[in-house]
């Protein structure tokens, strides 16, 4: 016979499990918005999807845009505000982590639209297929039929980052909508927030920083924020860098002014210097495509001459040569480029 274990004997078990420590949501599902109203950014297209919210019918429809914007978000936000009470009856989510073949769309997602569900007055049922850019063909063209015979009783949301790779017979079925990159200022003032009430420690230039890293993608800048107050005690810009690991944007700034002076070695000293740190070529890549366009002391022509080279360079070392050479020559041509200061006088 099995021994009893001690904990059971003595009760300390019961002890155990109440001082079991309580694990902290991320911040990203903490302070997920739950309206329509809390959704940051893209204002003319949750207005569109409020006024479906005030009618109650919802079309098919099909959200498309960069990730960490709130297309998934707005979704179940619409999806609450319709259903209510029956949201976790009357909603079907799948995501690209699903198997989302012919099979799933022959059987679940029939089986879920045929399926019997009490819900408020003239509400349908929704099926949520969440990165459905990645969906095969065939299971796409499986669902045409469905979406068509069901269409009294279930609504089909699909949220993809590429439209294109939707098939046209479900996209001609759909309500388009398009979100666009956050602004700046959207993400600064939602980080704010975030930071007043977790009682962060932080520098306006730090912010600015997690801005800069996060590219307008909400989801990345709370996790960057989360991580860098958790891991360093104190949002600065150096804190930032240092746990995005990313090309520190002043170093690449120096790098594109001592080419605009046409100072090669400056800037092959400072390019060794990323290098040595152990940046990979696509980072520094992308970190003087980013800081070019933000150096006020250039002309835009010259910039946009700057962007011509680099989005090259980025080009190669996208197909594979990303070596010193290839962006000590990145360096070289940078440096080359010369406009007449009169050409920009007005």
């Amino acid at each position: 016979m099995s021994e009893v274990p001690r904990a059971a004997k003595d009760g300390s078990s019961a002890q155990a499990t109440s001082s079991a420590v309580t694990y902290e949501l991320p911040w990203v599902e903490k302070y997920r918005p739950t309206r329509l109203d809390d959704v940051v950014g893209n204002s003319a297209t949750v207005d569109r999807l409020k006024v479906i919210q005030e009618d109650g019918n919802c079309p098919h429809l099909l959200i498309s845009g960069l990730p960490g914007i709130g297309k998934t978000t707005s979704v179940h936000c619409l999806a609450h505000a319709l259903l209510g009470d029956a949201y976790k009856e009357g909603v079907l989510e799948l995501n690209a982590s699903d198997e989302r073949g012919i099979d799933v769309v022959r059987n679940k997602i029939k089986n879920f639209a045929q399926k019997k569900v009490t819900l408020p007055p003239g509400r349908h049922k929704i099926i949520i297929l969440d990165e459905a850019d990645s969906m095969t063909p065939g299971a796409q063209q499986a669902l045409r039929r469905t979406m068509e015979i069901y269409a009294n009783t279930t609504r089909f949301c699909f949220a993809c980052n590429q439209s294109n790779k939707i098939i046209d017979p479900i996209q001609s079925r759909c309500a388009i909508l398009r979100y666009g990159k956050l602004r700046d200022e959207e993400v600064m003032g939602r980080l704010k927030e975030i930071c007043k009430l977790e009682d962060v420690k932080y520098s306006a230039e730090g912010l600015g920083a997690l801005v800069f890293t996060s590219e307008g993608d909400m989801r990345q800048a709370i996790n960057n924020l989360q991580s860098t107050w958790t891991g360093l005690g104190f949002v600065s810009p150096d804190n930032v860098f240092k746990v995005c690991d990313q090309p520190h944007p002043v170093v690449i700034r120096q790098i594109l002014l001592s080419c605009n002076k046409g100072d090669v070695d400056s800037a092959m000293e400072k390019l060794d210097e990323l290098w040595t740190q152990g940046y990979a070529a696509v980072d520094i890549v992308t970190g003087l495509f980013r800081v070019v366009k933000t150096i006020d002391q250039m002309p835009e022509a010259l910039k946009l001459d700057f962007i011509r080279e680099i989005g090259w360079t980025h080009m190669r070392v996208l197909e594979g040569v990303s070596t010193l050479i290839q962006l000590g020559g990145l360096v070289a041509r940078l440096a080359k480029i010369h406009h007449p200061k009169e050409q920009f006088l007005i």
